[in-house]
């Protein structure tokens, strides 16, 4: 199975993405230069939700 090896642009850890995924397609391509591990793009989606209920609560 091939893979490539990128840099998660917010904890600058290295980690891999597998052939079949989005992610690899679009590195295989270099149409995204900026990627994230999972761990990274599940703590911004929590905090994206978590900002917007935040700002629905306030009305």
């Amino acid at each position: 199975m091939f893979y490539y090896d990128v840099l998660c642009y917010c904890c600058k850890k290295t980690f891999k993405i597998y052939e079949g995924s989005l992610k690899y397609k679009q590195a295989k391509e270099r149409k995204v230069k900026f990627f994230c591990c999972e761990d990274c793009a599940d703590k911004i989606r929590l905090e994206t939700i978590l900002n917007f209920m935040h700002g629905i609560n306030r009305f």
